[in-house]
């Protein structure tokens, strides 16, 4: 094994990767398991994370569920005996008008995209600090940073993570688990189909980059074998945006 490899290597790691049957979640789960981790890719999907995911472990989870959740990591030590990395990645976006966003979808947002992975950062965490190691990636988004339009609750959601992370991160460390984000772009994937579909946002979407792209999955990958590998020891509370530039972008 070359310095490189030794120093990326997620070999005799365990991972849990949420919201993993499609798009940025199954992308991360395999590029994991390519990298060497044993990947538990978590949906409430069976079909597609069987069919997308060779290699992966699957398991079905309503993660808005406390003791499914519960279940969850039962599950993973009673097999594995350990969770060494975490891929918060699940997430649901409702687009409405703010003075009608609707309550009940509001508290699902909260719900799936601050609530679940709080929870499973607290459930994670406890055999992490058995063993005095682990990284937890949190899936964050261009909305922890700027609002976009019509979708309030989404917007509230990601910047309410992006911050969670970072008191994890805090009161997390003494452990040696480091707690970071990693916060995507526009990638295409089916929750962003509608613009990509759409000529003008289509543009609109590309041009707000520097690369001039969209971003895909993929793109996710190495960023998150980093976080995830020895090559981010001394990394934690930390904020990685994946966006082609857009955050930056002036005039």
């Amino acid at each position: 094994m070359t310095y490189i490899d030794e120093l990326f290597s997620l070999n005799g790691q365990v991972a849990i990767v949420t919201g993993a049957a499609r798009g940025n979640g199954a992308a991360i789960a395999s590029g994991l398991l390519r990298a060497g981790a044993t990947v538990v890719a978590v949906d409430i999907e069976m079909t597609k994370l069987s069919v997308l995911l060779d290699g992966c472990d699957f398991y079905i989870c309503d993660i808005t569920e406390t003791e499914q959740l519960k279940k969850l990591v039962r599950y993973v030590l009673k097999k594995y005996k350990k969770i060494g990395i975490l891929v918060n990645n699940a997430g649901v976006s409702y687009s409405h008008s703010f003075e009608e966003y609707p309550h009940e979808l509001w508290e699902k947002t909260q719900k799936v995209n601050v609530q679940a992975p709080f929870e499973l950062m607290q459930l994670a965490s406890k055999n992490m600090k058995e063993n005095r190691k682990g990284s937890i990636i949190n899936i964050t988004s261009l909305n922890s940073e700027q609002a976009f339009p019509h979708n309030a609750a989404y917007v509230t959601s990601k910047g309410a993570l992006k911050q969670l992370t970072k008191a994890a991160a805090y009161d997390l460390g003494k452990y040696q688990i480091r707690v970071n984000n990693i916060g995507p772009g526009y990638m295409k994937t089916s929750m962003t189909l509608e613009s990509w579909n759409d000529p003008v946002k289509n543009k609109q979407r590309r041009e707000k980059t520097i690369l001039n792209r969209w971003g895909s999955p993929s793109d996710l990958v190495g960023a998150c074998i980093f976080l995830a590998s020895a090559a981010s020891s001394y990394i934690t509370g930390q904020d990685i945006y994946v966006d082609g530039g857009w955050l930056i972008k002036g005039v």
